[in-house]
């Protein structure tokens, strides 16, 4: 089997779609610029099964790699039969190949092993054979000063036969898939710890069965986060006897006297080798896959956060809300640029409301504000409130965004080499004001596990979540595309093409020459060379400067192109940009080229339509209920204004402007079954919801958006 068939397999479209697909990967093509310029090779894929198709590629080549090793070591051991080639070169299940290579894998000194030194090993196979009767005279002949008596003769013959037994691919296979279908996870608590404060949260563990494949994936992972911790003991098993019978059948042929001795190494093979190794195997495969959906649920979480509507180049004056420290407050000019810095003391125990409303409305005036942005952390309600009580001179909007993951981004290296001279504070409050104007410009800065959105991040494959997560930054920050001139480091590097060192080489390039002024430029930067240029060139925008197109996602090498679009129309290229008219006369089949056909003259023509446009929506201010502070002013039935901020498999966490989110169970999303929360709520949507319970004492909040 090659890659192409293997990926065929699993992947819903043409074989020459793959096919091309591949090849453009192994060009060095990277995946927004293979979905985004080339969908007339890929027949249109989309980054999705562009990531997935380079995925299998990846598997296929462990695959292929595990295979051979595995050949070479028995070819080594002069134990490979043409047979077992066969199998082994026609499997492409990791799980079945390690069954082949299971009886020629070096291990410890097995009780099989010491049983074939006392010479048992015929014993074994004649019981094996079952051809026999009197069991007691043969082991009678196998005696010796290693094997005092009949009895451990038997016994030595079983424990060879019980590893065979455990060896045997066919017998591990079927017991998988038992294992797979009726397998059940069973909890019970350490009862030294069971009165241990932490132990709380994880009471519905205490003792708990369910069949384990439909287990969901947040519940597995709380069973093993408790586990871990030391508060239960967990077990995956089944019904001994269902996976005995199975391997019965498999081994005993008659009822002679062999079969007693058989049923007796088929009980411990079960036992003592099967049942452990392939119940820990089914928990890791289970784990897998609720790694896999807790990874998919933080990346959606992370895409929508990443793409959340930006405010733009205003004016921002940012508060890091706090009580007895104060609030920091920075103001920042259109590119994000810190212009000045004060701490103002308006809350208990300071309690200088006249003198930090005075310092506002100074600042606000002195850099010319547009526009409020307070962190939600503490104080976060007390200092919106103090802000809306002051008198300014023209209308400025507030807003109340996240500070998750900003104290990771005060303490970074990025956040030092921003601002040297300037303390973690400031940096903190730097960051809520970007926020505001560009979030994906600012989040991109902090690792993504930091942002907190997600179920049990920190249990799962944390390589896999990385992988996961860099894919998303990558896929938002490529589908909006950057301004070269005002982007940092951090965001530079996700730009399709460009990396961690060539992003460093741009903005070195930008400091000695200034600011570009085409992309054509970007050739000039040192390492940057043509491949690099033609992956990254079209992601990447230049405002006001000398070719109207490098504002645009069309790609340098289309220009050539809409020259000659707007030749033949007998206008301008800056004339045709926003020309729906003209941009309508256009006969798009007339230009296509080898390298662009009809998809992606279609998006060229949507780019001239609306050159640049953000796929984001623009910021809207979001008002609270000004009566609810704390969870104390929470009361059943209230229905209250509120912000997803979180998203999980088992529902949504609602901001109503306390320190705690409430959450909407899954169940309580809608009227009717809901399968996905995804389907109801996204991330940052404004919402309705309704008090259902409060636990103050275990600050837990339940609502209903089912009014």
């Amino acid at each position: 089997m090659t890659n192409l068939e293997y990926i065929s397999k699993q992947v819903t479209t043409l074989s020459k779609n793959i096919e091309n697909t591949l090849q453009l990967l192994n060009e060095d093509c990277t995946i927004p610029f293979i979905s985004r310029y080339r969908k007339d090779k890929t027949g249109n894929l989309d980054e999705v099964v562009i990531e997935q198709i380079a995925k299998l590629d990846k598997e296929f080549e462990t695959i292929s790699k595990r295979k051979e090793a595995i050949l070479k070591s028995i070819t080594e051991q002069n134990a490979l039969t043409s047979e077992l080639e066969k199998k082994i070169r026609q499997s492409y299940d990791l799980n079945e190949l390690e069954d082949f290579y299971l009886p020629f894998k070096k291990k410890k000194k097995t009780r099989a092993d010491v049983a074939r030194e006392n010479g048992l090993e015929p014993l074994a196979k004649i019981i094996m054979a079952q051809n026999n009767d009197d069991i007691d005279f043969l082991a009678s002949k196998y005696l010796n000063k290693n094997v005092a008596n009949e009895d451990d003769a038997l016994q030595g013959a079983r424990d060879i036969i019980a590893e065979w037994i455990n060896e045997n691919s066919y017998i591990r296979k079927n017991l998988r898939r038992i294992y797979q279908r009726k397998a059940s996870v069973t909890t019970k608590v350490v009862k030294a710890k069971k009165d241990d404060e932490k132990a709380k949260k994880f009471e519905q563990y205490f003792d708990w069965s369910e069949n384990l494949q439909r287990a969901p994936s947040h519940r597995l992972l709380a069973m093993l986060r408790s586990e871990n911790e030391g508060f239960i003991k967990l077990k995956v098993e089944i019904d001994p006897d269902e996976a005995i019978e199975m391997i019965s059948e498999s081994v005993i042929k008659n009822k002679k006297e062999t079969a007693i001795q058989l049923k007796k190494a088929i009980e411990d093979s079960y036992k003592r080798l099967l049942a452990p190794a392939i119940s820990n195997e089914t928990l890791q495969e289970a784990k897998a896959k609720a790694d896999t959906t807790a990874i998919q649920v933080f990346a959606g979480n992370l895409g929508q956060l990443l793409l959340a509507p930006p405010l733009g180049e205003k004016r921002i004056l940012a508060i890091d809300p706090g009580f007895r420290s104060g609030c920091k407050i920075v103001c920042l000019d259109e590119n994000g640029n810190l212009l000045y810095n004060e701490t103002i003391f308006p809350h208990a125990p300071q309690n200088e409301t006249t003198i930090a409303m005075k310092k506002i409305r100074s600042m606000v005036n002195a850099y010319k504000i547009d526009a409020i942005s307070i962190g939600n952390g503490t104080a976060s309600r007390e200092t919106e409130f103090f802000i809306k009580k002051i008198a300014f001179d023209k209308p400025l909007q507030v807003f109340v965004v996240s500070e998750a993951g900003a104290s990771i981004y005060s303490a970074s290296k990025i956040a030092r080499d921003e601002f040297p001279t300037y303390d973690v504070t400031v940096r903190g409050a730097v960051s809520i004001g970007r926020r505001l104007s560009d979030p994906l410009a600012e989040l991109v800065k902090i690792d993504a596990k930091s942002i907190g959105v997600g179920q049990y991040q920190h249990d799962v494959d944390q390589t896999k979540l990385k992988e996961e997560l860099d894919s998303v930054v990558v896929r938002c920050v490529n589908s909006v595309g950057i301004n070269i001139n005002t982007a940092s480091k951090s965001l530079l590097s996700y730009v399709s093409g460009i990396g961690e060192k060539m992003a460093e080489n741009i903005v070195n390039y930008r400091s000695e020459n200034g600011a570009f002024e085409e992309r054509k430029q970007l050739k000039k930067v040192p390492r940057l060379g043509e491949k690099a240029f033609q992956q990254a060139a079209a992601f990447i925008r230049i405002s006001n400067g000398k070719n109207p197109l490098d504002n645009s996602a069309v790609h340098p090498e289309a220009y050539g192109i809409v020259e000659k679009m707007a030749k033949d129309l007998k206008i301008s290229v800056n004339d045709l940009i926003a020309n729906k008219e003209k941009i309508a006369q256009i006969p798009v089949e007339k230009y296509v080229t080898e390298n662009i056909g009809l998809l992606g003259l279609k998006d060229i023509i949507k780019e001239l339509e609306k050159p640049g446009l953000d796929p984001r929506k623009a910021a809207k201010v979001f008002e609270f209920d000004p009566n609810v502070k704390t969870i104390g002013n929470l009361k059943t039935g209230m229905v209250l204004p509120g912000i997803v901020n979180n998203i999980t498999n088992f529902g949504c966490f609602v901001d109503i402007g306390i320190k705690e989110s409430g959450l909407v169970h899954i169940s309580q999303l809608k009227e009717g079954f809901v399968s996905d929360v995804n389907e109801v709520v996204k991330m940052h949507q404004q919402v309705q919801v309704k008090v259902v319970e409060v636990d103050e004492s275990r600050k837990r909040v339940q609502l209903t958006m089912i009014l």
